[in-house]
């Protein structure tokens, strides 16, 4: 009996200490790969997780002099007020009209520019085209509204003057409620959709030639290959990048709103991200402002888990 229980004990040992070995062995191994996940690892740590621990002020009346510790904790009571604050519920709509205009026009833009440059044989022109999609992405957002400005001026933008040659009136797009969200969408797709081309191309460069050879022996058209082999390539990326842009669903982006909205447009451009800012930074509402915060990170959350129980249903890969 003592025999038996000793052995498994010693096998279990051997066990850990193969574990061991293999885990050593494979730190030498990939010693420098290691070394490249530090500098994220640090950031993710000091920008990320650490942070986190500020999220206990939405349940207290913080108080900067006091610190966290001191302050008197009040459980719900600024969730409570920020449902019953009269200007919450319209910047929410805000919020979710422009995440879903630039979910819709936004998210299949890379897809489509990444299939139109796979086609492209001619590769002086391809790389002439990629670049001149991928540079607005390097453009601050305070560039981008000064590009805006003089191009939509309603006096001496070149858009303005068009529209005047064509018999009609000039019209000041950011200051026009009825135009702002799309001024919104549409510059933000200009900016980014190169830059998420990136991702795209990248998997239909996986995708084996010798498919597209037996398809063209089988008679299949370019319409055919892109129906079966193509896009049922690209579906696992598709589905991983919409499960992760759904958690930044309320996330409109705050820089491009903040440096193009002013008050004219404030019924439809006001977003969570420039309410806390607002409401936070200059009216002093610390406790407040992050209760609205942590409200739009749970949404966020709960949209993900969802959307990645949904893919794993329907047979496709999900986030974890």
């Amino acid at each position: 009996m003592q025999g038996g229980v000793a052995a498994e004990e010693h096998g279990a040992f051997d066990l850990k200490a193969k574990a061991s070995g293999r885990a050593m062995k494979n730190l030498r191994r990939y010693l420098d790969l290691y070394l490249i996940m530090i500098p994220g690892i640090v950031y993710f740590l000091a920008f990320k997780y650490a942070p986190m621990w500020g999220v206990v002020i939405a349940f207290q009346d913080y108080n900067v002099f006091v610190g966290i510790l001191e302050s008197d904790w009040v459980g719900f009571k600024h969730f409570i007020d920020m449902f019953h604050d009269a200007d919450f519920f319209n910047i929410f709509r805000n919020t979710l009209v422009i995440s879903l205009y630039k979910l819709i026009w936004g998210f299949p833009g890379p897809i489509i520019l990444a299939l139109l440059l796979n086609e492209v044989r001619h590769m002086s022109y391809k790389r002439l085209i990629q670049t001149l999609a991928y540079l607005p992405h390097f453009l601050s957002w305070i560039i981008v509204a000064g590009i805006l400005n003089n191009i939509l001026s309603p006096s001496t933008g070149i858009v303005n003057e068009v529209l005047g040659w064509m018999g009609m009136e000039p019209i000041f797009f950011l200051a026009n409620p009825g135009w702002f969200r799309s001024v919104l969408v549409a510059s933000d797709i200009w900016k980014e959709i190169g830059w998420g081309a990136i991702v795209y191309l990248a998997a239909l460069a996986g995708i084996d030639p010798q498919l597209y050879e037996a398809a063209t022996v089988d008679g299949a058209n370019k319409w055919h290959q892109l129906r079966h082999i193509t896009l049922p390539a690209l579906v696992p990326t598709i589905t991983i990048l919409f499960i992760l842009r759904l958690g930044h669903v309320l996330d409109v982006g705050f820089e491009q709103i903040f440096v193009l909205y002013n008050p004219l447009v404030y019924g439809v451009a006001d977003v969570i991200e420039t309410y806390v800012y607002r409401v936070g930074l200059t009216q002093s509402q610390f406790s407040f402002s992050t209760a609205v915060g942590l409200f739009k990170s749970a949404i966020g959350l709960m949209l993900v888990y969802a959307s990645n129980k949904l893919a794993k249903k329907l047979g496709h890969d999900g986030i974890w």
